[in-house]
């Protein structure tokens, strides 16, 4: 079977196809990643704010208890307990700002920024769109059973099990300092479990970036999968970006159509028509008020010449033969273009001798400037 009927999709998705799959929403990224960077940052703000948060509770405690028990405020007055609550409120907002403040920042920054470079800040309407394609139950259950939910199930399984071995070798580990608690005091005992609470956590954060890790890798490989394109896609593709090579070529022969027709249209205006006895034909212009210098308003070669003679001869336009000036002008010098100044001496006898015969002379174009011209 022929590879083009086979639908197989073989080709590397086309830059276009992947600019119009982000304007979609259809960008790889990785959810893991956003866990594990969520978690490790949320770990090293704790490492560093732990002894910031301890000392700030304890004399926050510490305060309480003073307010609450009718202490002694800072002047020795004894203070009512039931008149402070107010006091108590806003220091148990102090506590929990400077303690669960930066993590919550965190939980909201996080996600947003590594999401964000992960699609480098796409962000299209489309995909919060309503789909009723998503209430079909088949795609539903083909997606049970796809092979990104098999993959997810055993990622899941996987962490589950890692992350009981962590915990489980760690505890394991430091047994017989759980047992030695007993003999320590509560400030020593509970800085201790902090500690160990801290290095666990560290390991299964590590855990997650592996994870993170090894799914980033898939998820990029799945979605280059998924983004690949058929033979027939890229040609189609192309068609509608480049245009259809018949209707190219149609498009190109009528724009020289309408580019010739406009010439043929401009014949009438030219002064003379330079030419060679069949080949070149070259139409000139010369307005004293709107050109600064003879200006090629058509020119063609076999039959396009032939047409431009013609149409010249219908108007009443001079026809001058001029063979080495018909064919350096016909291959210097574009339409709608003003003649190089190595031409000016040749077009201007031309000129002076049409201006000559039909008794007119622009200014500039008298024979005794003519010697003032280069020749060509």
């Amino acid at each position: 079977m022929a590879e083009g009927t086979t639908g197989e999709k073989t080709e590397e998705a086309t830059p276009h196809k992947r600019r119009e799959q982000r304007k979609e929403g259809n960008v790889m990224q990785s959810k893991d990643v956003v866990t594990a960077a969520f978690i490790m940052l949320a770990f090293f703000i704790l490492r560093l704010t732990a002894k910031l948060m301890y000392g700030f509770t304890t004399s926050s405690m510490t305060y309480w208890f003073t307010l609450a028990g009718g202490g002694m405020d800072d002047n020795g007055t004894r203070i009512d307990g039931m008149e402070v609550a107010p006091k108590l409120i806003l220091e148990i907002g102090k506590v929990l700002l400077f303690t669960a403040g930066p993590l919550l920042l965190a939980s909201l920054l996080i996600p947003v920024i590594v999401t964000g470079i992960q699609t480098k800040f796409i962000f299209s309407k489309k995909s919060f769109q309503f789909k009723l394609s998503k209430l079909n139950p088949m795609q539903g259950i083909k997606k049970m059973f796809s092979v990104s939910s098999l993959f997810e199930l055993a990622k899941s399984l996987i962490k589950m099990i890692i992350l009981m071995a962590v915990v489980y070798s760690e505890i394991q580990s430091r047994v017989v300092d759980f047992a030695r608690l007993m003999q320590l005091d509560l400030i020593s005992g509970l800085l201790y479990v902090a500690e160990a609470i801290f290095a666990i956590c560290m390991k299964i954060a590590m855990v997650f970036v592996a994870v993170a890790a090894v799914d980033f890798l898939f998820q990029k490989y799945k979605w280059e999968k998924d983004m690949k394109m058929t033979k027939q896609e890229v040609k189609e593709e192309y068609k509608q970006m480049e245009g259809d090579p018949q209707i190219k070529g149609k498009r190109r022969q009528k724009q020289q159509q309408m580019a010739m027709s406009r010439m043929m249209q401009d014949v009438p205006s030219a002064d003379v028509v330079i030419r060679n006895p069949t080949h070149f034909a070259v139409a000139v212009r010369y307005n004293e008020t709107s050109d600064r210098a003879p200006v090629v308003v058509a020119k063609g070669a076999d039959n396009l010449a032939f047409r431009i003679i013609e149409k010249a001869e219908e108007n009443g336009v001079s026809v001058v033969e001029n063979v080495p000036l018909a064919r350096g002008l016909y291959k210097a010098v574009d339409v709608g273009r003003e003649i190089p100044l190595d031409f000016y001496h040749a077009v201007a006898e031309v000129l002076v001798f049409v201006y000559g015969i039909k008794g007119k002379a622009p200014k500039g174009m008298e024979p005794e400037n003519i010697k003032n011209y280069p020749n060509y």
